[in-house]
């Protein structure tokens, strides 16, 4: 009768089918080289009960490494994986400022509370006890002790001096998404067998949508931009919706006056410390728009200012071709346009209201006017027309009132 720790001799095996053998304290082992996720071939050990499970296992892996999918990322970090992930997945493929943006999130809130885990060891309830810290404002927790106390000391803080200030729901809900994203290219490349992230749901937060300015406001604030220098980028985000990096990215080659239309091609971005024109935000985003009335009017005028400023710059004028211009020639930094929308906003009565929300007077003056939705999406470049009625979804006390008295009078 043999004893269950005495140790069986190893069968010799062909070449590539690894090794199986048993060890001191009765666990089969089996290992082999097989495909990395980083395309390199390394020595993977597999354990067992048996001789048979560990054969079965061994088979499996050496199968899936022969179609080209690499193992399971065993011994990888959430670190590593999200640095991988960044470089090689999100900044390829992403538009540069998206890139950025995730790059944040996973640098100063997923690494610091979820960096030293196994990939494959992450759990829904590691995830859950992460978003629900993170929450909270408990940013000391996440990252194991609170630098403020006594080296060593972990107690949680629960709702102490520690504690930065709770987060937004939108942020959290931003770094929860980071995260799904990121498990989920894991699973996609076979580095796990599920995304741990989707078993754990967040509240959506809830946006207040502001329909921008009045019809009233808007005619104000085309009368006090008047003498603005950047006039005619008022008439264009009022009338055509443009973005502000659409329009701060605008060229005079995007501009044709003897058509009378407009066309978007790129969109002006600071990333990464510097300016870049890059493509717009989706594919509906790139759209020709016509140019009517006003809008002719203020480009025209907005073109011969622009020519007398370069002549009075003289060689301190830089031609980068910009339609919009700092009085250098250069583009507008797209944070410094604030220096003339908050004047302009305190002068209509209009303060709280965002540039941005120029683009929603847009569309709630284009839709009240009759416009069907679907024309008024392709003239500002919504993605999807559900955008469109989102930001005119929310009535006002008097539309209504409007709306009930013709039901009144239908009924009567």
């Amino acid at each position: 009768m043999t004893t269950p720790n005495k140790r069986r001799p190893r069968s010799r095996r062909a070449n590539g089918q690894g090794s199986v053998y048993q060890q001191k304290d009765g666990r089969w082992v089996g290992a082999a080289y097989v495909l990395q996720a980083d395309g390199t071939f390394k020595r993977q050990r597999l354990y067992g009960k048996s001789e048979a499970e560990v054969n079965e296992k061994l088979v499996a892996i050496q199968a899936r490494s022969h179609q080209g999918v690499p193992a399971e990322a065993t011994g990888w970090t959430v670190e590593r994986f999200l640095s991988y992930w960044i470089e090689h997945v999100v900044t390829p493929s992403r538009k540069p400022k998206t890139a950025q943006g995730y790059e944040v999130v996973v640098r100063v809130h997923l690494i610091p509370a979820l960096g030293k885990k196994r990939l494959n060891r992450l759990s829904a309830v590691d995830v859950r006890a992460f978003i629900k810290r993170f929450e909270n404002g408990c940013l000391c927790c996440l990252h194991g002790t609170d630098t403020r106390r006594p080296e060593g000391d972990r107690k949680c803080c629960a709702v102490g001096e520690c504690c930065r200030s709770v987060p937004s729901a939108r942020l959290v809900q931003q770094v929860h998404a980071v995260l799904r994203n990121a498990l989920q290219a894991a699973v996609r490349e076979e580095l796990l067998q599920r995304n741990v992230a989707k078993l754990v749901q967040i509240a959506a937060p809830h946006y207040e949508v502001n329909r921008g300015l009045t019809v009233e406001q808007g005619r104000m604030l085309l009368k006090a931009a008047h003498d603005d220098r950047l006039h005619a980028l008022y008439v264009l985000a009022l009338y055509l919706g443009l973005r502000r990096g659409e329009l701060l990215g605008l060229q005079w080659s995007d501009v044709d006056l003897d058509a009378q239309a407009v066309t978007v091609r790129r969109t002006l971005q600071r990333v990464g410390g510097e300016l870049r024109a890059v493509t717009p935000k989706t594919r509906t985003s790139r759209r020709t728009v016509p140019l009517i009335g006003l809008c002719v009017e203020a480009i025209t005028a907005h073109k011969e200012r622009q020519k007398l400023e370069a002549e009075n710059a003289g060689t301190d004028w830089t031609d980068t071709d910009h339609v919009f211009t700092t009085t250098a020639g250069t583009p507008i930094e797209p944070d410094n346009l604030r220096r003339s929308w908050y004047p302009l906003r305190s002068a209509i009565g209009a303060e709280g209201t965002r540039f941005h929300d120029l683009r929603h007077s847009c569309v709630t003056m284009l839709l009240d006017l009759g416009v069907p939705p679907h024309i008024v999406r392709d003239i500002v470049g919504h993605a999807d027309i559900g955008v469109t009625m989102t930001i005119y979804a929310h009535a006002s006390l008097d539309e209504k009132r409007e709306a009930l008295r013709k039901l009144d009078e239908r009924l009567k």
